[in-house]
């Protein structure tokens, strides 16, 4: 669990790298010293606009330091997510930006051990793969079934799939966004 000023610290450097690459300016100088921030974690960005999803990116793998999968995540919500055209600059100030940083991913073989509100889902089967944070669940009021059929919906999958030889496995996160910030 990351301290309100690590917290701060990374919505800073997500608001700092969306601003840059929406407006084509230089990506703003990091010089991030706290292990905690260097430590390599997975995370999310999501971005929403007047409380609707305007864009959505992670990590799922701690491949970087955390501090800069959160400046490429920023970017990608802003300007990669395939769902919606890039970001333009006379919405930034309507953006509201949400982080989750991610625990290890660990598999499951009991869908009982799925905890709605606490964790999150991956789930793949053949070359399909799908992901759900754990505030998705808990935001639509889902029972665990729903969870594990949504994301199965989300990999492509049949509603179903699940409960023939998909690899499921949960993840907790740590989720914070702006209006959380000290």
């Amino acid at each position: 669990m990351l301290t309100r000023e690590q917290q701060a610290a990374l919505l800073r450097l997500a608001r700092e790298s969306l601003r840059a690459c929406v407006c084509h300016e230089p990506m703003p100088q990091t010089d991030v010293t706290d292990p905690a921030l260097r430590e390599k974690r997975g995370a999310f960005v999501t971005l929403t606009k007047h409380d609707a999803l305007r864009g959505c990116v992670g990590l799922v793998e701690a491949i970087r330091p955390l501090y800069q999968a959160v400046i490429d995540m920023a970017r990608s919500a802003a300007l990669e997510d395939p769902r919606f055209p890039p970001v333009q600059p006379s919405e930034l100030d309507e953006l509201h930006i949400e982080i989750s940083v991610l625990g290890p991913l660990e598999a499951i073989s009991d869908v009982e051990e799925v905890q709605v509100g606490k964790h999150g889902l991956v789930i793949r089967k053949g070359f399909h793969s799908g992901l759900l944070l754990p505030q998705v669940a808990s935001e639509r009021n889902w029972r665990r079934i729903q969870f594990l059929e949504q994301t199965c919906v989300k990999a492509g999958l049949g509603r179903d799939d699940w409960k023939d030889g998909a690899e499921i496995s949960v993840f907790t996160a740590d989720v914070f966004g702006e209006d959380d910030a000290p």
